[in-house]
């Protein structure tokens, strides 16, 4: 009996550890006060943040002003932008940011892109999260757009698009990928 209870006492004990580890909680749109920069935001974010102000202030302006390509939005409608992923890393600090990523949401609202398929992950000046969350994408610039597909990263869009415009950028990158799978079909 008591050889029967240690091993009840053990099992229970491995099985509450192992909860305790599997339910941290995700912390999401947090946002500090800092000396140099005043109000930012930090780790992983919803979009409805950056309509609250201080950001709104940039946002709403850059979103609002943006000229879309609309035949490129209307190829990615096409080329299915929708069926991959997007993580967007950012800082509430950085011009570029403040320039691109109101113009992606933009973009994004014409496709009508499914917000569950879009990380966004706010980082400081030394391009860090509170909590590790953009280490895994080896962040050296904001904005950086991630595309992926499956979970793994088909392209990126770092500081500004090549082409000067996002969808088109975004373009390239959907493209590629969609000829190296109908290569491998052939």
């Amino acid at each position: 009996m008591k050889y029967f209870c240690k091993i009840i006492l053990s099992t229970a004990a491995i099985f509450f550890a192992l909860q305790s580890c599997n339910s941290q909680k995700i912390v999401i749109n947090r946002e500090v006060d800092t000396t140099n920069d005043g109000k930012m935001l930090l780790g992983y974010q919803s979009k409805d943040q950056l309509l609250k102000e201080p950001y709104s202030e940039w946002y709403v302006k850059e979103h609002d002003e943006y000229a879309i390509d609309q035949k490129s939005v209307a190829e990615l409608k096409k080329e299915k932008l929708n069926s991959y992923s997007l993580i967007i890393v950012m800082g509430t600090w950085c011009e570029d940011s403040h320039r691109e990523v109101p113009r992606l949401f933009k973009i994004l609202e014409q496709l009508n892109y499914p917000e569950n398929k879009l990380t966004i992950i706010a980082v400081n000046r030394k391009k860090e999260a509170p909590s590790g969350e953009e280490g895994t994408y080896n962040i050296q610039k904001v904005p950086t757009i991630i595309v992926q597909k499956y979970g793994k990263e088909i392209g990126r869009i770092i500081e500004s698009p090549s082409t000067g415009y996002l969808e088109r950028d975004l373009l390239e990158i959907i493209k590629k990928d969609n000829s190296s799978i109908k290569d491998l079909l052939k």
